[in-house]
């Protein structure tokens, strides 16, 4: 119980609205961890097959680089977005102030 003031006590209406408000926040950030779980949760459980997906798409297109001819160009590319993003990560790790 809170020390008030006879005249300064707050009213039942006042009180009711302050737990529904503490009691909707709680209720909100269970929900809202409770949706972040679940979304990691199904990335987590879905990576194996990414990678298997992954690996099938990196066979298919060296088999269609062998039919056609045509170099693999998913490897070039796929290089050259990661030098790219290492470039980045690079300049944004040491120019950051510390």
């Amino acid at each position: 119980m809170r020390p008030y003031l006879i005249t300064a006590k707050p009213g039942r209406l006042h009180r009711a609205a302050v737990w529904l408000r503490v009691w909707a926040l709680r209720l909100l950030a269970l929900t809202v961890m409770t949706v972040l779980g679940a979304l990691v949760f199904s990335v987590r459980c879905a990576r194996p097959l990414i990678n298997y997906v992954a690996t099938r798409a990196a066979w298919l297109e060296l088999w269609a680089a062998s039919v056609t001819g045509i170099g693999p160009i998913g490897a070039a590319v796929g290089s050259g977005l990661t030098d790219e993003f290492v470039r980045e990560f690079h300049k944004a790790r040491t120019g950051a102030p510390a």
